[in-house]
């Protein structure tokens, strides 16, 4: 098991006026696992996200991150998490628009002190693996949309990280894209060594999920694939 999340609870605003967007959640991801977790917008989708990621705290509750409890890390060992072990892919992509796209993947390894050649290297290679590697000098916007988001998937898993975490993948992209892009996440990136964790109303891709987890209301409904 690679993340534990237990009884977590999020709200927003004063004590007397409490706007709760996470209610007692709990569950886990399994190493090897793809995990989707569905809802409609304003469920919590997000908010659960950002708990689980290291960027918002909860209120109560706790999640485990290989075996160690991620809101009890100070901020030096929270820097290191978000670094080393998560890769992010944001819903719109957050590459640097006067970067070109290899510098954009390398970035990741540039924060970990790594040489500028070497960070540059690894870019190429991980275009590579994404299919890009003759986009490498392109900046985003002579790019498509599907292109920008294979960038932000090498920049993701540049560091090699053991989770990877997905907001809303296909959002930004037509039907046959997101099935393309989710299809070359499971068959190219997902491993026994990593679990990949998506965040997604796109029913369009639900097929490719190992389980899905259904959240309504700030809260998680048991739920696997045979309900989709």
């Amino acid at each position: 098991m690679i993340l534990e999340a237990k009884n977590l609870v999020k709200w927003f605003g004063t004590e007397e006026n409490k706007t709760y967007a996470v209610k007692d959640v709990s569950f886990s991801v399994n190493y090897g696992e793809m995990l989707y977790i569905v809802g409609p917008s304003g469920s919590g989708k997000t908010t659960l996200l950002s708990i689980i990621s290291g960027i918002l705290r909860p209120n109560a509750g706790v999640v485990f991150v290989k075996d160690k409890e991620l809101w009890k890390l100070n901020d030096n060992e929270m820097a290191d998490f978000r670094l080393f072990s998560i890769g992010f892919v944001f819903q719109d992509f957050h590459l640097f628009p006067r970067l070109t796209s290899v510098e954009n993947v390398a970035i990741p390894l540039i924060l970990q002190k790594k040489s500028w050649e070497e960070s540059i290297a690894a870019g190429y290679k991980y275009l590579e693996i994404v299919g890009l590697k003759d986009r490498a000098d392109l900046p985003p916007h002579k790019l498509s949309i599907g292109e920008q988001q294979r960038v932000a998937i090498a920049r993701a898993i540049i560091s090699e990280p053991d989770l990877l975490i997905f907001d809303e993948p296909t959002a930004s992209l037509d039907g046959d894209t997101g099935k393309k892009i989710i299809s070359f996440v499971r068959d190219n990136i997902l491993s026994a060594k990593k679990a990949i964790i998506i965040v997604t109303h796109d029913n369009r891709i639900y097929n490719y999920a190992t389980r899905i987890l259904r959240m309504e209301d700030g809260k998680i409904m048991a739920s696997n694939k045979g309900e989709f």
